[in-house]
C-alpha cells in the first residue's frame, strides 16, 4: 500500500492549447504538434505526457485544458492510452495565466490546499521515472507554501528557453532534495548571456509549476486580479457538453492575455525551484526534434520513405506514400507532407517558420492551417482532388460513428463504399449500402451517414456543385454537439 495520503496526491493539469506553427507543415492549427507522433513513432507527446501521470501513488486524476476545437482529439488520444481525465475547454486563446487560474480553481473546488502540477502537452521527457521522482521531491516545498518550479540542468547555452537563477535553500523540510528559493527569472537571452548564466549555475525554465491551489489563488489575487476574476466567472458560467466542460466564452475572453510567468512567477516572493536533470525538450523547432531523434552513423534522423546520398546531420521527414530524396546537403531539415514541403536549415530558429505560416495565411493558402487529412469525432476525411466545381474525398468512419444529420445548399454528393457497410439516410429513407455499391445525395436533401458495423467504414465521396467548402454544412442534428464546421 502506498504511504502517500490521498490529500497529498498531486493533481496534474495538462495545458494543451498551442498550435505549434514552428513545426509546420506537420503541425497545423487543425492538428497541432502535441497530437502528432514526432519524437516517437507510436504515440504523441500529449499521450506520453498523460502516461507519465499514471502512478496512482503520486498523481490524482489529471485534468486537461484544451482548445475547444481539439476536444475530440484530446478525448480520443486519452482513450487510446487508457487514461481518464477531466477535460476543460477554452473558448479562445488567452495564454497560460488564465488556464492556470482555471486549474487552481478547479482543484480548489475539491480541496483548497490541493497540490496542483501544471505541465505542457508538447514536452518530451527521456526518463519518465525521473520526472515522477522530481514531482514527489518538489511536493514538500509546495506543501510549505512555495510555488515550485522544476529547474532543468542546461545541456547547451540555448537561447530558446528562459532561465532560473537559484537563490538560498528553502527552509526546513521545504528544502528537501536541494530545493531553493528563486532569485530571479531571466527571459530568453542571447547566446553569450546564456553561456554566462549557465556558468553562474542558472537552470532552464521548463514551465513546470507545482503549488497549493490556495497559494496560487492568493498570488493571482495579488498580482493578476483581472485574470482570476475572469477565470472565476468562466467556471461559474461553465456548461457540460458530453464529457467536456465548456468554460463560459464571454467571461473567459474578458481575461487579459498573459503568461503565468509574467502574471505571477516574476512578481511573487514565493517562487521555489528544484534542480532536476532528466533529459527534456519542448520540441519547439525542427532542429530541436533532430536533437532528440535517433540518428544514423551520418547523423541523419529520418521518418517515412526517405533516400539519402552524401547528406549528413539532417532531419528528413517524409510520408509512406511519397519518396523523399536528398542529395549533397548537410545540416538541413526537409519535411514533406501530402500537400506541402518545407526545406530549411537545421540551425534556423522556429521564428522563420512561424513567420512563413503568417505569410501563407495572409495569402489565403489553406495549407497554412489545415491538413489534407482532417480528423473528426466520427473518424476522418482526406481530400484526394479539388477542382472548380468538384471535390473528391476519402472518408473513414469509425465503428459506431455517426455524421451529423445535414444538408448542403450548393453541392450534390456521390458515395461509393469501398470497405464495410454504410447506413445512409436520405430525406427520411434509410438503407444499407455495401461494398462496391453507391448512394446519391441530391442538392438540398437531408442526409446522414452511419457506420453500423464492427470494422471501419471507408468510402469515396465525389462532391459536385458551385461550392464545395466545409462551411456549406447545415447541421440539423449532431450527437457530438457541433453547430458548424
Amino acid at each position: 500500500m502506498s504511504s502517500v495520503e490521498p490529500l497529498e496526491l498531486i493533481h496534474p493539469v495538462i495545458l494543451s492549447g498551442g498550435s505549434g506553427t514552428r513545426l509546420w507543415p506537420a503541425s497545423r492549427e487543425s492538428y497541432p504538434k502535441q497530437f502528432i507522433p514526432l519524437a516517437a513513432p507510436d504515440r504523441s507527446s500529449f499521450q506520453a505526457t498523460a502516461l507519465r501521470l499514471t502512478d496512482a501513488g503520486t498523481f490524482a486524476r489529471p485534468a486537461v485544458i484544451s482548445a475547444a476545437d481539439a476536444r475530440f482529439l484530446v478525448a480520443e488520444q486519452l482513450a487510446q492510452v487508457g487514461v481518464a481525465a477531466d477535460i476543460l475547454l477554452e473558448p479562445c486563446r488567452r495564454d497560460s495565466a488564465p488556464a492556470v487560474a482555471v486549474a487552481a480553481l478547479h482543484a480548489a473546488a475539491r480541496d483548497p490546499r490541493a497540490l496542483v502540477l501544471i505541465l505542457a502537452a508538447d514536452h518530451v521527457v527521456g526518463e519518465p521515472e525521473a520526472f515522477v521522482a522530481a514531482a514527489r521531491a518538489a511536493r514538500a516545498g509546495a506543501r510549505a507554501g512555495a510555488i515550485m518550479t522544476l529547474g532543468l540542468a542546461p545541456t547547451t547555452p540555448a537561447t530558446a528557453y528562459g532561465y532560473i537563477e537559484p537563490g538560498p535553500p528553502l527552509p526546513g523540510e521545504a528544502g528537501a532534495g536541494g530545493a531553493r528559493a528563486v532569485a530571479r527569472f531571466v527571459e530568453k537571452p542571447d547566446a553569450a548571456r546564456a553561456a554566462a548564466l549557465i556558468g553562474e549555475g542558472a537552470l532552464w525554465n521548463g514551465g513546470y509549476f507545482l503549488f497549493r491551489a490556495d497559494v496560487m489563488l492568493e498570488e493571482l489575487r495579488a498580482h493578476a486580479p483581472a485574470v482570476l476574476a475572469a477565470a472565476e466567472a468562466a467556471l461559474r458560467g461553465a456548461t457540460r457538453d458530453l464529457d467536456f466542460v465548456r468554460l463560459d466564452p464571454s467571461a473567459f475572453a474578458a481575461s487579459p492575455q498573459i503568461s503565468i510567468d509574467y502574471a505571477v512567477m516574476e512578481r511573487t516572493g514565493r517562487a521555489g525551484v528544484l534542480p532536476v536533470s532528466f533529459s527534456w525538450s519542448d520540441i519547439g523547432t525542427w532542429g530541436a526534434l533532430w536533437e532528440v531523434s535517433a540518428q544514423d552513423e551520418a547523423g541523419n534522423a529520418v521518418r517515412g520513405r526517405v533516400a539519402l546520398r552524401e547528406t549528413r546531420n539532417s532531419l528528413v521527414h517524409g510520408t509512406d506514400e511519397v519518396l523523399t530524396a536528398v542529395v549533397g546537403l548537410d545540416d538541413v531539415v526537409v519535411v514533406a507532407t501530402p500537400d506541402a514541403v518545407l526545406v530549411t536549415t537545421r540551425r534556423a530558429g522556429g521564428g522563420g517558420v512561424k513567420a512563413l505560416v503568417e505569410d501563407l495565411r495572409a495569402r489565403g493558402e489553406p495549407e497554412a492551417d489545415a491538413h489534407r487529412l482532417m480528423y473528426r469525432p466520427w473518424g476522418s476525411y482526406q481530400r484526394i482532388d479539388l477542382g472548380a466545381r468538384f471535390q473528391v474525398k476519402r472518408i473513414t468512419v469509425k465503428p459506431g460513428g455517426r455524421l451529423s444529420l445535414q444538408k448542403h445548399h450548393h453541392r450534390a454528393e456521390h458515395w461509393v463504399v469501398v470497405r464495410g457497410t454504410a447506413e445512409v439516410t436520405v430525406d427520411g429513407v434509410v438503407r444499407l449500402v455495401h461494398e462496391n455499391e453507391a448512394a446519391y445525395l441530391p442538392i438540398g436533401c437531408i442526409h446522414r451517414l452511419v457506420n453500423p458495423g464492427k470494422i471501419p467504414l471507408e468510402l469515396i465521396e465525389v462532391q459536385v456543385g458551385s461550392y464545395t467548402g466545409e462551411d456549406d454544412i447545415i447541421r440539423i442534428e449532431d450527437v457530438y454537439g457541433r453547430e458548424n464546421g
